[in-house]
């Protein structure tokens, strides 16, 4: 069938017909790990854990390291639950580095400073208690990992972890 008098008018040519898959695959290309560096910031929920373990799984995936997910991936939503319920309603920063053929993790809450001294340590053995599955997994695979202040002027915690490869 011939074209209509006005789409003849067209200068744009005719775009040729698609072929059978005219989408790309998710991951058209591996990617070198040594470039893996991923930011991003999750509501304080403990919900937005499901969010950073399929973050962290296809990030992992399309960088090519793969051997990783299953760990990284548990250590990602431990991280996200436990520092969204122990601060709720304030948003997380999730960090996923790879350098130095190494994976690092890292999750900074916005946690508020308490009024003593006794408060304070209390809250970092609760804090360090409520990770007793990250340190197991962390352990079983040969990595470190542990809490600290933020530093000044942020206010909250950093719970990290590194994963040798």
């Amino acid at each position: 069938m011939s074209p209509s008098p006005r789409a003849a008018l067209c200068p744009v040519p005719e775009e040729p017909a698609p072929g059978p898959n005219p989408h790309p695959a998710p991951y058209p290309k591996r990617r070198s790990g040594n470039r893996l560096a991923l930011s991003l910031t999750l509501p304080g929920d403990p919900r937005s854990a499901a969010i950073a373990r399929a973050v962290v799984t296809a990030a992992l995936h399309a960088h090519g390291l793969a051997s990783y997910t299953w760990p990284a991936a548990q250590i990602a939503s431990e991280l996200v639950a436990v520092n969204a319920t122990l601060t709720p309603q304030r948003d997380l920063y999730l960090s996923l580095r790879h350098r130095e053929d190494a994976l690092r993790l890292l999750v900074w809450d916005q946690h508020p400073d308490h009024a003593g001294p006794g408060a304070t340590e209390l809250c970092a053995q609760r804090r360090r208690r409520a990770l007793w599955l990250l340190a197991a997994v962390v352990d079983d695979w040969g990595g470190e990992w542990g809490v600290c202040r933020a530093s000044a002027p942020h206010c909250g915690y950093k719970s990290w972890v590194v994963m040798p490869r």
